[in-house]
């Protein structure tokens, strides 16, 4: 029965913590909703789009005399905010975002109106989306399999070592290893498809997503260094399982991989 509770715990604390991460993440979908002509209007705005096809911007709006307009330039460039209508397609006004190369970024603007009034969908700053290549979905699942399995093993670590369990030195070598493959054999392979670079953390970059890997890799590491010799190393270990869950509270893609235009013209 214990057993049971102990693993219970981890899961909990382990789900909990990856969903928080997806929706405070840059890449999920900006949801919200609006009132315009006596109706509620809601919408789910992508953040992220494969470079193989243009964006797609769709609102559900029933209402045929609502209008709207898109507007959009590239990330951090001076171009000019290009305006485009949103064409009505049955219940919906669609516009579409034209699409980039790897990593490139657009912002964009959705705005609705009715014969008296206009409203913003993004509000007073744009969504920026972000273009990536397509990644085989086995080797997505893999990876995010794999890293589940080493923050589910982080934390029965760190609870094993806190309760004093001898367990706590097997289940951080199995988090080593699981973070081992995840982050640094299939994350750089997933990036690799992604956005044509392996690694894009240090020293080659600032990518918070590589760079938080690699945090947490060298902790477990340090924990598992500090077990040699059959020692219990529980306080290692418990910091390294604290260190982990911040690091992967940090939501996911903040900061990663990014398409510099001016380099286009070189």
């Amino acid at each position: 029965m214990k057993k049971f509770f102990f693993w219970l715990i981890a899961i909990v604390i382990t789900l909990s913590s990856a969903v928080y991460q997806r929706l405070t993440g840059p890449t999920y979908p900006r949801r919200g909703k609006v009132m315009l002509a006596d109706t509620v209007i809601k919408f789910e705005l992508p953040r992220s789009e494969e470079i193989t096809k243009d964006g797609e911007i769709a609102v559900d709006v029933p209402d045929e005399e609502i209008q709207g307009r898109l507007l959009f330039k590239r990330f951090k460039t001076a171009d000019p905010w290009t305006e485009v209508p949103l064409e009505r397609k049955d219940s919906q006004v669609v516009g579409y975002l034209p699409k980039q190369p790897m990593a490139g970024k657009l912002a964009y603007k959705v705005f609705l109106s009715d014969p008296g009034k206009e409203v913003s969908l993004t509000g007073e700053e744009p969504i920026i989306i972000r273009f990536k290549g397509h990644v085989p979905l086995t080797v997505l699942i893999f990876h995010v399999l794999v890293m589940f399995l080493a923050m589910l093993f982080s934390t029965s670590a760190g609870i094993a070592a806190l309760v004093r369990w001898d367990s706590a030195r097997k289940l951080a070598i199995w988090t080593a290893a699981l973070l081992f493959v995840g982050g640094f054999i299939l994350g750089p392979l997933v990036q690799k498809f992604a956005f044509g670079s392996w690694w894009t953390g240090v020293p080659f970059g600032f990518d918070l997503t590589d760079n938080k890997t690699l945090i947490a890799m060298l902790g477990w590491v340090a924990a598992v260094i500090a077990g040699r010799g059959g020692k219990p190393a529980r306080g290692w270990i418990l910091a390294a399982s604290v260190l982990m869950l911040v690091v992967f509270m940090i939501p996911h893609s903040l900061f990663g991989s990014e398409l510099k235009y001016t380099d286009l013209k070189r």
